[in-house]
């Protein structure tokens, strides 16, 4: 035990300068930003949470034991340095990689990593940076050893000072004061640390907990099907999921929004006529709202309530089943089609998709729209090229695509394109210069219904003239618009279109809650698992391919359809 109990106290100047000078060492290892583009960091005049706190504790177990130990410091420091690493893994995650750390998937690809970093660098170069992170490690321990040290002498005194004990209290609690943000700080305080070592703890705890895993996320459904309600006279049916984003119930509930779309539903619907195909229409209710599209993913995918975040990062540690998995367990390729996915995402593995295409590996080669730059249209053609177009006899696809045109800011939009085939090559919108984002969030609705529009355009034209056969294209929303478009109140339901030219597969359809047409009903099916439930029913069964009198009631009977079910004659 130390001894500074019986020591003179220092003066007032002394000692408030050795404290502030351990302080903020301490303050500033904990507060640091990442200093962007790059794995540095940025010194950000800020207060940490979890430092105040530790002082506070610090105070109280100097009064208790007189002073600090060597021991109980070392302890202190280990804990210490532990928080640095996670504070540094925190702000460089996002700024290298574009999403928060996860320690489960990181933690797996880690040392695959580092073997490939360290195939790249000469042998003496790889020297260099072991020995380096060693001596700044222990530099690093020793900076922090030290300054709780000093801490630890300032806050013995021979008497009490309460108005220290309450000041840090204070400051401490204060946090608890305001509103969580996603900004990096609030208020005075930088975002605290712990909150990401309980999540991923708790994320690690579930996974080695199968369970708790298998409680928390509830039963799988029924994916012991053989797909037989997709084979058809001329084989099996190609599978074209579609993401729409954005793509909310707001579209038919809004009296306005529904009027500015009328047209181009009216105009997707005689597409869908003259290809001789036919289109149900139902409503889900999504596990989220106005954006965390991959909540959506997951919960159709999977069959699995994905509300809780938490759920989501825990489903994709697990071995379920997916939509995936089942089609490819039937001889299909699989192909996720992720043309917003721009930094690595380990935790698609979960899935097991064939090919998984981001933003990179799509191949588009024309200019970019906006942030999201990859226009619909040209994805959906390259995906058409690559994937969907080629001569398969005995190899199906299920394709995944997430679009993003209609994604927030909603602006700029790429004009459609006739010619298809010029947005696989170089040329795509020759002479096309895209503008400049709008001011979207000051006047969002009239941009967002110029991208549903323009998802209508493209989509109707797609089917027209260049799906394949045999087809099944189920267009989902993944989440209603923000509410700057949906408004206040609004539901978190989201359309669900099945288009095929199988007209005894949308029949059974037409007996679990879908609609004739491209209007949903009023009703919701459900959650977003009972629509994975109902689709793997209609896929399973068997294929009644003799039905009578679909024609009659599947089939859009003519553009005034939209008008005769519009929400405001509901």
């Amino acid at each position: 035990m130390w001894a500074q109990a019986q020591a003179a106290p220092p003066s007032a100047s002394g000692w408030l300068l050795r404290f502030l000078l351990a302080f903020g060492v301490l303050n500033t290892l904990l507060t640091f930003e990442n200093r962007w583009p790059g794995f540095g960091v940025a010194y950000m005049p800020r207060l940490s949470f979890e430092l105040c706190l530790a002082l506070v504790a610090l105070l109280g177990w100097v009064a208790w034991r007189g002073g600090l130990s060597s021991r109980a410091a070392w302890v202190g420091t280990a804990a210490f340095v532990g928080l640095v690493l996670v504070r540094y893994a925190n702000v460089t995650a996002p700024a290298v990689m574009g999403r928060p750390v996860n320690v489960y998937w990181d933690g797996r690809h880690a040392g695959e990593l580092l073997r490939v970093a360290a195939q790249a660098m000469p042998g003496w170069q790889v020297a260099a940076a072991i020995v380096t992170l060693l001596a700044g490690g222990l530099l690093l321990a020793l900076v922090v050893r030290w300054s709780i040290g000093v801490l630890a002498s300032c806050l013995v005194w021979s008497r009490p000072r309460p108005w220290l004990l309450s000041g840090v209290g204070a400051c401490a609690l204060s946090f608890a004061a305001y509103v969580p943000d996603q900004s990096d700080t609030r208020w005075f305080f930088s975002l605290p640390i712990t909150p990401t070592l309980l999540q991923q703890g708790q994320l690690l705890a579930q996974v080695w907990l199968p369970g708790h895993s298998r409680a928390a996320l509830g039963a799988s459904p029924a994916f012991g099907g053989d797909l037989s309600g997709l084979v058809g006279t001329s084989g099996p049916a190609d599978v074209l999921l579609v993401f729409a984003e954005s793509y909310g119930a707001i579209t038919f509930d809004d009296a306005a929004q529904a009027a500015a779309l009328a047209e181009p539903r009216a105009e997707l619907a005689q597409a869908i006529q003259d290809s001789g195909r036919f289109v149900v229409s139902a409503r889900v209710t999504a596990p989220t709202f106005g954006g965390s599209s991959w909540l959506s993913h997951a919960a159709l995918l999977a069959g699995v309530d994905t509300t809780d975040p938490a759920d989501h990062d825990l489903l994709l540690t697990s071995q379920r089943p997916t939509l995936v998995s089942h089609f490819a367990r039937h001889g299909y390729r699989t192909v996720g089609w992720m043309p917003g996915l721009k930094s690595p995402w380990p935790e698609g593995a979960f899935y097991g998709f064939d090919r998984l295409a981001d933003d990179a590996g799509i191949g588009y080669r024309g200019p970019d729209f906006g942030y999201w730059r990859i226009p619909d249209q040209a994805a959906m053609a390259l995906l058409k090229a690559q994937e969907l177009g080629r001569t398969r006899p005995h190899e199906p696809r299920f394709a995944v695509f997430a679009t993003t045109s209609t994604h927030a800011p909603f602006h700029p939009i790429a004009p459609f394109v006739a010619d298809w085939a010029s947005l696989t090559s170089p040329d795509a919108y020759a002479g096309v210069v895209a503008a400049p984002a709008a001011g979207s969030f000051i006047q969002p609705l009239p941009l967002y219904v110029e991208g549903m529009r323009y998802q209508h355009a493209w989509m109707a034209d797609y089917l027209r003239r260049q799906a394949s056969r045999p087809m099944v294209m189920i267009v989902v929303g993944d989440h209603q618009p923000p509410a700057l478009v949906s408004g206040r109140g609004a539901s978190w339901e989201v359309p669900v279109h099945v288009v095929s030219d199988d007209a005894a597969l949308l029949q059974r359809l037409l007996g679990n809650g879908f609609v004739a047409g491209l209007t949903p009903p009023p009703a919701s099916l459900g959650r977003m698992p009972t629509l994975t439930s109902v689709l793997l029913n209609a896929f399973d069964a068997p294929g009644a391919h003799e039905t009578r009198g679909i024609d009659h009631v599947v089939r859009p009977a003519d553009p005034a359809l939209s008008k005769d079910r519009s929400p405001s004659g509901s």
